[in-house]
C-alpha cells in the first residue's frame, strides 16, 4: 500500500498573526499545527501549512511594507489565527497595527479567523501604556465583531487552541471531513491515528497519563539520570545509554507535542492534552506488532 498523500490533499494555509510579545505562543500554535498534521493528515486527506511574513515574505518595493505582506502572504491563506498579550503593534498607515489590519483583510474576504487575547499576568513596568490601551479597545471592538477567545497560561492556550483548531477545520473546510470507507485509499477509517513513536516513547506517554498529576521527571543526579513518572524509574541510573535512550523518548515526546516543559530547567515536563488522547488510542489499540 502506498504510505503517502494523495494529490488531491487539501491544504489549508494558516496564517499566524500577532504583535511580537507572543514568541511562545506563535512557536506552539506552530507546534499544534504539526501535531494535528502527524494525527490527522492521512484520514483526512488534509495539511494545514503554518505560514507568517517572517518565514514566506521576500523583500519588495513599490507599496508600503504590511500590503506587500498582504499582497505576498495573507492573500494565499486559508485561515488566520491571531494572538495578543500586552500588545497592539505598530500602525500601517491603514490599520491601527500590521496583525490588525491583516485581520480586517482576512475577514473582509469571507475567510474564518480564530482571535486570541492572553490574560497572562505581566509586570506593570514592562508594559507601554499606550499600546496596552490600544490593545483593550482593540479587544472590546473584537467581542462586538464576533466571537474571541481568551486564556491565562500556556498550557491553557495550548488546550484550547488544539481543539478549537479542529473544530473549526472540521466546520470551515468540508473537505477535510473524515473520509467513508470507499474513498479511504489509506485503509485508515478504521484506525486510530497515532503519531511515529519509539517503543519507550510509546512506553512514557502510556506511563505519564496514569502519573497523579501527569509529570515526568528528568532529573541528574550524582548516580546518573533519572527519569521518572507514574512512580517508575525508567532510565536506568549510571547506563549512559539507557539514559540517552529514555531521555531522547522524552524529547520526542516533547516534539510531537504530548509533553511540555514545566520547568524553566526541562527538568519538568506535563502531558499534554493531546498526549492523553494519544495516550488513549495506544490502550485501546494494544502493543504494536
Amino acid at each position: 500500500m502506498e504510505d503517502r498523500m494523495s494529490f488531491n490533499a487539501l491544504v489549508v494555509n494558516v496564517m499566524i498573526a500577532s504583535p511580537g510579545d507572543v514568541a511562545t505562543e506563535r512557536q506552539n500554535i506552530r507546534d499544534i499545527l504539526h501535531t494535528w498534521n502527524a494525527m490527522h493528515a492521512k484520514e483526512r486527506q488534509s495539511v494545514l501549512l503554518p505560514l507568517s511574513w517572517e518565514s514566506h515574505a521576500s523583500p519588495s518595493m513599490g507599496d508600503r511594507a504590511q500590503a506587500i505582506v498582504n499582497k505576498q502572504v495573507l492573500k494565499e491563506c486559508d485561515l488566520l489565527v491571531a494572538v495578543f498579550w500586552t500588545r497592539l503593534g505598530s500602525p500601517t498607515g491603514k490599520a491601527a497595527s500590521g496583525t490588525v489590519e491583516e485581520i480586517n483583510e482576512h475577514v473582509s474576504s469571507g475567510k474564518p479567523a480564530m482571535i486570541y487575547f492572553s490574560d497572562a499576568p505581566v509586570r506593570p513596568d514592562s508594559v507601554d501604556e499606550n499600546q496596552y490601551r490600544a490593545l483593550r479597545q482593540f479587544r472590546e471592538e473584537c467581542k462586538q465583531r464576533g466571537l474571541v477567545e481568551t486564556f491565562s497560561s500556556i498550557e491553557e492556550f495550548r488546550e484550547k487552541f488544539a481543539r478549537q483548531l479542529t473544530q473549526t477545520i472540521l466546520r470551515e473546510f468540508k473537505n477535510a471531513a473524515p473520509l467513508t470507507e470507499e474513498g479511504d485509499i489509506f485503509g485508515l477509517a478504521q484506525q486510530d491515528n497515532i503519531p511515529p513513536l519509539s517503543a519507550e516513547a510509546q512506553e512514557l506517554l502510556l506511563e505519564c497519563s496514569q502519573d497523579s498529576g501527569g509529570i515526568v521527571m528528568v532529573i541528574p543526579t550524582l548516580a546518573g539520570l533519572m527519569v521518572q513518572t507514574n512512580g517508575k524509574t525508567l532510565a536506568q541510573m549510571g547506563n549512559p545509554r539507557s539514559e540517552a535512550i529514555w531521555k531522547a523518548a522524552v524529547e520526542e515526546l516533547v516534539a510531537q507535542g504530548l509533553l511540555e516543559p514545566r520547568s524553566h530547567k526541562d527538568e519538568v515536563f506535563g502531558i499534554t492534552n493531546t498526549g492523553y488522547e494519544v495516550a488513549d488510542r495506544l490502550r485501546r489499540r494494544g502493543p504494536s506488532a
